[in-house]
C-alpha cells in the first residue's frame, strides 16, 4: 500500500520558462492560465509561466523547453535560457525557471490536454486543455495576474534585463 501511494503522488519539482519579449514601449512576459474546471472563474493570481513536471533524470532547462511547446503548441519559439533560479509555490513545489526572448501568438494557442472525473463523483471523464489562455502583460499587470509565488520571477527578470541594458 505504501508502494501505491508513492507512486501516485505527484512530483514536488517543476522547471518553466518566463518568456519576454520588448513591446513598443515597455518589457512584456507571456503567462498561461490553467485549463480545467477549477480554475475558469478565476484570473487574477492565476496566471503562471510554462511549467511542468521534472524526472529525476531530466534536466530542468529541457523540461522547461518540452513543456513550452507542451501548452502553448510548436507554433511557440523561445531563444537562449538564462537561468532565474529557484522559487517555492505554496503547495510546497518548487519551480527552477528560466527566462528567454520568446515569440508566441495567443491566437494560436493549443495546448496538451488532461482527464479527470467530471462532475466529482459522476463516474464521467472529461478532456480539458491544460493551458486555456495564454497572453502577453506588461510587468504591472503581470504582478496582479499571477501565482503570488512566481511574482519573485518579474523581479528577477527585471534585475537580468537593466544588467545587460548597462553592459
Amino acid at each position: 500500500m505504501a508502494a501505491l501511494k508513492k507512486a501516485s503522488r505527484r512530483s514536488t519539482l517543476s522547471a518553466g520558462i518566463l518568456a519576454y519579449r520588448k513591446g513598443a514601449r515597455r518589457l512584456e512576459v507571456l503567462l498561461v492560465h490553467p485549463g480545467g474546471p477549477f480554475w475558469h472563474k478565476k484570473d487574477g493570481g492565476a496566471w503562471s509561466i510554462p511549467k511542468g513536471e521534472i524526472d529525476a533524470a531530466d534536466a530542468p532547462e529541457q523540461v522547461a523547453r518540452r513543456e513550452f511547446a507542451e501548452e502553448l503548441g510548436h507554433s511557440a519559439s523561445i531563444g537562449p535560457l538564462q537561468p532565474l533560479g529557484e522559487i517555492r509555490q505554496r503547495g510546497g513545489k518548487r519551480v527552477i525557471a528560466f527566462a528567454g526572448e520568446g515569440h508566441f501568438d495567443p491566437a494560436t494557442l493549443t495546448s496538451n490536454t488532461f482527464d479527470i472525473e467530471w462532475p466529482p463523483r459522476s463516474g464521467r471523464r472529461q478532456s480539458f486543455p491544460e493551458v486555456d489562455r495564454a497572453e502577453w502583460f506588461d510587468i504591472e499587470s503581470a504582478r496582479t495576474k499571477m501565482l503570488s509565488t512566481q511574482v519573485e520571477l518579474l523581479d528577477r527578470l527585471l534585475a537580468i534585463a537593466a544588467e545587460s541594458d548597462g553592459k
